[in-house]
């Protein structure tokens, strides 16, 4: 997803037809204004507006005549839509006396992905416009060796989106290869790879081409104009997504698995300033966790303070000790102390801590149960953000922004000993929310929207039907 490696692709004949923008299209108009159509209806299914269909409509259906009137208003259009968003074009630069060809290759913005994308969306957009797509419907789970009516249908929708090799016909029972193809549908939407067909699979079998294409389109648009402000070093965490990148002068150093909140604790949107790390860090428990989840532990088990190797503070900093009979009696009314987790093992933010400041309790840390980076959906925090490659991170910042790096070397044995180091300049951090993407090897990921955070708006995309004389002069 953020490679910055151009890659080509290769594509067969009938992949070509399968990816035209449209039925309708003229092969002589793809050829002279192929590349600003789908700079265009990018733009048109990430924002779609009445201008940007009328001219949609002009260089797909429109006379030669009015495309020749419209095309530098159309160029202007595609140009203004990125200006906007401060993503820098080599448009911008060009000649007056350049070819209209090369003007219209030069509008791409400067994004690795750029051309995945565009295939992609090629390719929805065509089944959007010779495809039904009704909804497929179960009352349970479906596995492999099920016979089911709807087989016939989800093997041609999975053939359709690029998922399975070969398109079986008049197959109703859940054979080896729909299995795969089930797999490799899963694994692309973020979801576990166990050929079972539930509620979560169904859905993004539901999804239409043309839902698919927005998402993608919005996704590609958010993340282009978001990495095109971004310094040449900085950490980046794709919430929806479970992942986590490291970019050093413009080069992706470290990529990492990470755990982020639960959906009734998430893990904000934001960006910040990696300002420190602590090596054995204590916890202190914030409020809200201390009452809707260690309180109810201590109510059960009056020793849970000391088997987790919990201390407890009055509010003048004095430690309290009771007996694990009075700490359930206490933890049964308004509790007035401060409670502290001790270094260790056990301790729940792990080896190292990142810090920034924040008014939402946030960080990044370590954790003491790795075993749970090999789930595939991994929204299971209280908010703050877990790394599975947390010594590689420690290590990167210790080689390069670490101060201290004697006092470093020498806790690296030392599992006790709480210590925080200063940087030498700070690391932005941004925790994003990007639910689609086409990876280095053209692939189109697509995730859970896991906090409901898109909108649901009606569909509004583009008719190819649209004729010139639709065209608001």
């Amino acid at each position: 997803m953020f490679s910055k490696l151009k890659l080509s692709v290769n594509v067969s004949i009938m992949g070509i037809l399968l990816l035209c923008v449209s039925p309708f299209v003229l092969a002589n108009t793809e050829e002279q204004y192929g590349n600003l159509t789908q700079h265009l209806q990018l733009q048109y299914l990430a924002e779609p507006t009445a201008q940007r269909a009328q001219y949609l409509a002009i260089l797909q259906t429109g006379s030669a005549a009015e495309q020749l009137e419209y095309i530098d208003n159309i160029q202007q259009s595609v140009a203004a839509f990125w200006h906007n968003k401060q993503v820098p074009l080599p448009f911008d630069s060009i000649a007056n006396t350049t070819s209209l060809r090369d003007k219209n290759i030069a509008l791409e913005p400067a994004a690795d992905d750029y051309l995945g994308v565009i295939n992609d969306l090629r390719k929805l957009m065509w089944l959007s416009q010779t495809q039904d797509w009704p909804t497929i419907t179960l009352e349970g789970l479906l596995r492999p060796g099920d016979s089911h009516p709807s087989i016939k249908q989800i093997n041609q929708r999975l053939w359709l989106l690029g998922d399975a090799y070969a398109y079986l016909a008049d197959e109703d029972k859940y054979q080896p290869a729909l299995e795969q193809s089930v797999k490799r549908f899963q694994s692309r939407h973020g979801l576990k790879a166990d050929a079972v067909i539930g509620p979560k699979t169904l859905f993004w079998l539901n999804q239409t081409p043309q839902q698919r294409a927005s998402l993608l389109a919005k996704s590609f648009v958010e993340k282009t104009t978001y990495l095109s402000q971004l310094p040449q070093s900085y950490l980046l965490i794709n919430i929806p997504a479970f992942q986590m990148v490291l970019v050093d002068q413009n080069e992706v150093v470290l990529t990492s698995k990470v755990i982020v909140g639960k959906p009734y604790r998430q893990t904000p949107v934001m960006t910040g300033q990696i300002s420190n790390i602590v090596i054995n860090p204590t916890w202190t428990v914030p409020r809200q966790l201390l009452r809707k989840d260690i309180l109810p532990q201590v109510r059960l088990n009056g020793a849970y303070f000391t088997d987790r190797h919990f201390d407890v503070f009055d509010y003048e900093g004095h430690r309290v000790d009771k007996t694990p009979q009075q700490w359930q009696q206490a933890a049964k009314g308004k509790f007035p102390y401060r409670v502290v987790q001790r270094p260790g093992n056990g301790n729940a933010l792990g080896r190292y801590k990142f810090h920034f400041n924040n008014d939402q309790s946030v960080y990044l840390h370590d954790t003491p149960t790795p075993e749970m980076f090999a789930h595939v959906e991994r929204d299971v925090s209280s908010g703050c953000v877990r790394i599975e490659k947390v010594q590689q991170l420690a290590d990167w910042f210790a080689n390069h922004l670490v101060i201290d790096k004697r006092t470093w070397a020498h806790l690296q044995s030392n599992h006790t000993q709480t210590q925080w180091f200063a940087l030498s300049s700070t690391l932005p951090v941004h925790m994003v929310y990007w639910r689609a993407w086409v990876d280095e090897q053209h692939v189109a990921q697509y995730r859970d929207d896991i906090y409901q955070l898109t909108p649901v708006e009606s569909m509004k995309l583009l008719s190819h039907k649209v004729t010139s004389n639709d065209i608001v002069q």
